[in-house]
């Protein structure tokens, strides 16, 4: 049976143009795919994928789509992809998006998330129709003093590391295209309507990408080794995939009906009350994987991870009536129940998880 919202997404993106930055990676192939089952005509611009066991390695034979790889940094492919589409929507996900990477290119980080983002929207300046983006940040975008504090979307941006910091960037380049070139008030003459994600640690299957937490977990127990936790007493907004992801579909639509009330900045993670830990995390994923040990590893040696980080998402549930389905327990477990899965069924099983998240 499919919910109300469901059958809402189905008749805002059956049929519609909707063009994907960052297809290729974690989040963005679980959005093509979502996309898929709803009916759109998809393009996706983005890197080659890293890894062949990745969740776009498994679904990406098995959907309809339009793949063209390559750099955002390069303005002129990526404004020729856009403007021979001309897309109805466009999800902004391509990033370097990476704590610890961005301190080994903190210039290169700048580059690909700041300015290729001002690539982006100077593309969509140039279209002649009607255009959505949804332009996905992190919750890694406000100054976090690491208290015990929910941040909102009216709080100060910052970013104590490189990733961090190319993200608040991103947000000021996004909002300055909104005041310039996508101003609400002149919707009627350039109608392009522009708003910002900031999700929580997003986790969920087919995601193999070096220095996060599932991915380290999963290589760990398969090679049956103990699991390195640099950093288990830290708290962090965990979050099954389609969460996010249901909440930037869910915006769009809005966003496509409404430019005036939907433009701006929300936050999409758990419930208040709902923000683990980093070692229990690491002991569900053990519980459910059914063996496994965990060694602590930290080392006030190496590059600065924040301790805390904690979202407000009030905004999304009573602006955009979103809120999670899945608790961060639930989350976790769906997670690691992709990894257990054959790989003969992967497909099935994440159009399945898809399917059973809709339905919840």
């Amino acid at each position: 049976m499919e919910s109300v919202v469901t059958q809402n997404l189905l008749a805002s993106y059956k049929g519609k143009k909707v063009f994907v930055t960052g297809h290729t990676g974690f989040k963005g192939a679980w959005l093509i795919t979502w996309l898929h089952l709803l009916g759109a005509t998809v393009k996706g611009f983005a890197l080659a994928p890293e890894d062949e066991r990745s969740v776009f390695a498994a679904v990406s034979k098995n959907i309809n789509f339009e793949n063209v790889i390559g750099d955002i940094r390069d303005k002129e492919k990526l404004q020729q992809a856009v403007q021979n589409f001309k897309p109805d929507f466009i999800f902004h996900l391509a990033a370097q998006a990476l704590v610890r990477r961005s301190y080994e290119i903190p210039a290169e980080t700048f580059e690909v998330n700041a300015i290729g983002t001002a690539n982006l929207l100077e593309a969509v300046k140039k279209l002649s129709n009607k255009c959505t983006i949804i332009v996905i940040t992190t919750d890694k975008v406000y100054n976090n003093k690491e208290f015990d504090y929910h941040y909102k979307e009216s709080d100060q941006l910052g970013g104590y590391d490189p990733y961090s910091a190319s993200k608040a960037a991103t947000e000021i380049v996004v909002s300055s295209f909104r005041s310039c070139f996508f101003n609400p008030k002149n919707y009627l003459n350039h109608q392009k309507a522009v708003a910002t994600v900031r999700a929580g640690n997003v986790i969920g299957g087919g995601d193999y990408n070096k220095d996060r937490i599932i991915p380290d977990i999963v290589r760990s127990l398969l090679a049956e080794d103990a699991i390195a936790v640099r950093n288990p007493l830290a708290v962090r907004p965990w979050q099954h995939v389609l969460e996010p992801l249901n909440g930037y579909l869910l915006l769009g639509q809005l966003l496509h009906q409404n430019s005036s009330k939907f433009s701006g900045a929300y936050n999409f993670g758990p419930l208040p009350n709902d923000h683990l830990p980093v070692k229990e995390l690491v002991n569900i994923a053990i519980k459910c994987w059914g063996t496994g040990s965990w060694v602590d590893t930290s080392d006030a040696t190496q590059p600065h991870e924040a301790g805390l980080l904690q979202l407000d998402i009030s905004k999304a549930k009573e602006e955009l009536n979103w809120q999670p389905k899945l608790t961060s327990t639930e989350a976790i477990e769906w997670t690691i129940d992709w990894y257990k899965q054959e790989p003969e069924i992967i497909f099935e099983y994440t159009f399945q998880q898809i399917k059973n998240y809709q339905a919840r």
